[in-house]
C-alpha cells in the first residue's frame, strides 16, 4: 500500500472509532436524565448504565490514542493547543469514573447524591463539549502550524492558538448547535437503551415519553446542523495550496455517492428505530436500528470532512495552515506497522458484542438490584 492509501485507510479506522464513540454516548444521555427520575427508580437507571460506561470511556481513550498514532499533528494541534476545551472534557469523564467507582461503596461520606451530581455533570458536559470539539473539524479552529518550530528551543511548540486556547470554540454558535445536537442524540439513544434493557413498567412508560420529546428536539437540531454544514465553506487542497471553497461539504456528498448513501440509509434506520419504538410500546429493539444508523451517519460525516482533497481541520487564521490527511499523518512505516495491528479490531468488536449479550441476557429489574450485594451494584 502507498502512503496515500494508508492515510485513507487510517481515516476510515478513525471514522469507525468516532462513530462507535458517538453511539456509546447514550451512557451520558442516560446520566443527564437522573435529575428528573424518581429517587426510587434512579438505581435502575444507574446500574443499567453502569454495565456499559466503561465501553464509552475505553472507546474515547482508544479514539484519542489512535488519532495520536495515525495523525499526530492533529493530536498535538488540537489537544495541545485547545487545551482548555479538552481539559473540561476530560474532567467530566474523570468525575464520571469516580462516581461509578465510589457511589455505593462502604464509608461513602459524601452520600449518593454527591456522586449522582458528578454523573449529571458528565451527562451534560460530555456530549455537548465533545460535539463542540468535533464541530471544529467542519467550521475551523483558531490556530497556526509551523513544523520548523520544533527545531527552535525558544519556540518548541509546533502549533500556536489564539489567547483563549479552545474556549472560543464554545462561544461559536455553529459549534454549540452541533454540541446540543449530539446531546439530544445521546438522550434519544439512552431512552431506546433503557426500553431495551430495563424490565419495569414505570420506567418503560417514562422513557417512551422522554423518547418522543428528545427525538423531536434531536431531529430538528440534526436538520439544522446538516443545513449549516452543507451551506458552509470548507478548505479544498490541491497542488497550488489550500483555499476556502463555498459549499465544499455539499460538493463532497455529491461527488462521493457512497458517503451520501451511508448518510441517507443511516438517517432512515435512526428514524425507523425511533418511530417503531414510539408506535409499538412492546417493541424493544429500536436501539439497534438507531445505533447502527448513527454509526453510518457519523462515518459519512468523517468521510466528507477528510476525503476528496478536503482539509479535515481548517485554520481560521490562514487556510494554508489547515490539516489534511497528507500533511498531518505519521510516516509510511508507522502506518504500515499499525495496519497489521488494526487487523485485530474485528476480534475486539466481536468480544464487545459477546460481552454485551452476556450482560443483557436477563433484563434489569428492581428485584435484582435489591438482592444484589453492595459490591455488585453501582
Amino acid at each position: 500500500m502507498t502512503h496515500e492509501m494508508l492515510q485513507n485507510y487510517w481515516w476510515l479506522i478513525m471514522s469507525v472509532l468516532g462513530a462507535l464513540l458517538v453511539f456509546l454516548l447514550f451512557v451520558q444521555g442516560g446520566q443527564s436524565m437522573l435529575i428528573t427520575t424518581k429517587k426510587e427508580k434512579r438505581p435502575l437507571l444507574i446500574n443499567s448504565l453502569g454495565r456499559k460506561w466503561e465501553l464509552t470511556f475505553t472507546t474515547l481513550v482508544t479514539f484519542g490514542g489512535a488519532f495520536f498514532a495515525s495523525f499526530p499533528l492533529f493530536y498535538s494541534t488540537s489537544f495541545g493547543g485547545a487545551y482548555w476545551l479538552w481539559i473540561l472534557i476530560l474532567f467530566s469523564f474523570v468525575v464520571q469514573a469516580v462516581a461509578y467507582e465510589y457511589r455505593s461503596k462502604h464509608g461513602n461520606v459524601y452520600g449518593t447524591k454527591f456522586y449522582d451530581t458528578l454523573l449529571l455533570i458528565n451527562g451534560f458536559a460530555g456530549p455537548v463539549l465533545l460535539g463542540v470539539a468535533v464541530a471544529g473539524m467542519f467550521f475551523g479552529a483558531d490556530f497556526t502550524v509551523e513544523k520548523t518550530n520544533i527545531l527552535d528551543v525558544q519556540a518548541a511548540t509546533i502549533s500556536k492558538w489564539g489567547p483563549h486556547h479552545g474556549l472560543e470554540a464554545i462561544a461559536c454558535w455553529k459549534n454549540l448547535l452541533f454540541g446540543f445536537m449530539v446531546f439530544y442524540l445521546a438522550r434519544t439513544l439512552a431512552s431506546l437503551y433503557f426500553i431495551n434493557n430495563i424490565n419495569d413498567d414505570e420506567v418503560q412508560r417514562n422513557q417512551h415519553k422522554r423518547l418522543f420529546i428528545n427525538a423531536t428536539i434531536f431531529v430538528v437540531l440534526f436538520l439544522a446542523v446538516v443545513a449549516v454544514i452543507l451551506t458552509s465553506p470548507g478548505v479544498e487542497v490541491d497542488e497550488a495550496g489550500a483555499i476556502w471553497t463555498p459549499n465544499k461539504y455539499l460538493y463532497n456528498y455529491l461527488q462521493m455517492w457512497w458517503a451520501l448513501g451511508a448518510l441517507l440509509f443511516g438517517v432512515v434506520m435512526v428514524l425507523f428505530g425511533i418511530i417503531k419504538s414510539l408506535l409499538n410500546k412492546s417493541y424493544k429493539k429500536g436501539i439497534w436500528w438507531a445505533g447502527i444508523g448513527v454509526v453510518l451517519v457519523v462515518m459519512s460525516l468523517f468521510w466528507v470532512v477528510g476525503y476528496n482533497h478536503t482539509a479535515y481541520y481548517p485554520s481560521l487564521q490562514d487556510a494554508q495552515y489547515s490539516l489534511t490527511l497528507a500533511n498531518s499523518s505519521s510516516s509510511e512505516f508507522t502506518l504500515t506497522a499499525m495496519s497489521y495491528v488494526s487487523l485485530l479490531v474485528p476480534f475486539v468488536l466481536a468480544y464487545i458484542v459477546w460481552v454485551w449479550r452476556k450482560m443483557d441476557h436477563t433484563k434489569l429489574t428492581d428485584e435484582e438490584i435489591n438482592q444484589a450485594g453492595d459490591d455488585e451494584i453501582y
